[in-house]
């Protein structure tokens, strides 16, 4: 075995999940939060970390991109995840024993439609996994778990309900990072490149620092803004576009975008993957 991948949340977590369906030659290392995982592989108890940024229902992930830019680490992969929801309960228990539903918010908030329906009442938990192995560990059979079939199965749980999440395109997207960046890999499906940049302050600096993607027709994927040290007037923005920085166009992008920043930082050089151009994915292209 390579060593160890990193994510958050205990074993049975989407994030267990992603690792097991990404990098199966790698053990999973249950981490408490983002911050521990991206520390883990920082100190070399890891080798690579599994991290969740964006959810095709939820959107993107609170926090995430703060945490990448100071992390370190390089991105060099991404793994979309397909988040079957199921309702867990322990032996014995049926449906309609249910009452009440414990899961992460946002697993609470994907399921509003099928726990409307059956009269269950949703209960924050601190994780998807944690409350599969709450539910074992109290024996309630009026009590449920939303979560994964790995979490089911981890927790010696029954399924009492399968895919119940409102949308049936429902996909996480995850980045993995790594100590070093590897720029010398090209994907079947294209490559991309993702980078953090900060403007100058200097009139339509923004719309100005586009232009060069624009002009040597270069696609920008994802493009997103947050406040930095909480400052209104310090604005950080991550980018993905496609293609190698070794492509001339993005290298005339990439230069022409400089001029206009005050800071610009590769974040990671990676193959797209397949399940990114998917049709009907709202997490390939924002």
């Amino acid at each position: 075995m390579p060593g160890k991948i990193a994510f958050q949340g205990e074993l049975g977590a989407y994030g267990h999940q992603a690792c097991v369906e990404a990098r199966p030659e790698y053990e999973p290392l249950p981490c408490p939060t983002f911050e521990h995982a991206i520390e883990a592989v920082r100190k070399g108890d890891a080798e690579l970390g599994m991290i969740a940024v964006e959810n095709s229902t939820y959107g993107r992930v609170a926090d995430v991109h703060h945490l990448l830019p100071e992390s370190g680490l390089h991105i060099v992969d991404e793994a979309f995840v397909r988040v079957h929801i199921n309702l867990l309960g322990v032996r014995g228990a049926r449906l309609e024993d249910i009452r009440a539903a414990m899961s992460h918010t946002v697993l609470l908030g994907q399921c509003r439609g099928f726990l409307r329906e059956h009269d269950i009442e949703p209960v924050t938990g601190a994780d998807t996994a944690g409350s599969a192995a709450h539910v074992a560990r109290t024996g309630d059979r009026s009590l449920g778990a939303l979560a994964s079939d790995l979490a089911a199965r981890i927790n010696d749980l029954a399924i009492l309900a399968r895919h119940i999440e409102d949308h049936d395109r429902n996909t996480t997207r995850f980045v993995i990072m790594a100590r070093e960046p590897d720029f010398s890999r090209r994907g079947p499906a294209g490559m991309i490149t993702a980078f953090i940049f900060r403007v100058r302050n200097i009139p339509a600096a923004l719309f100005k620092a586009m232009g060069g993607f624009a002009t040597n027709g270069v696609n920008m994927t994802k493009l997103e803004s947050y406040m930095v040290d909480g400052q209104f007037q310090a604005t950080q923005f991550y980018a993905e576009v496609e293609g190698h920085p070794d492509d001339r166009s993005v290298q005339l992008a990439l230069e022409e975008l400089d001029y206009f920043t005050d800071r610009l930082a590769l974040m990671g050089v990676f193959p797209a993957d397949r399940r990114r151009y998917e049709r009907g994915r709202s997490t390939a292209r924002d």
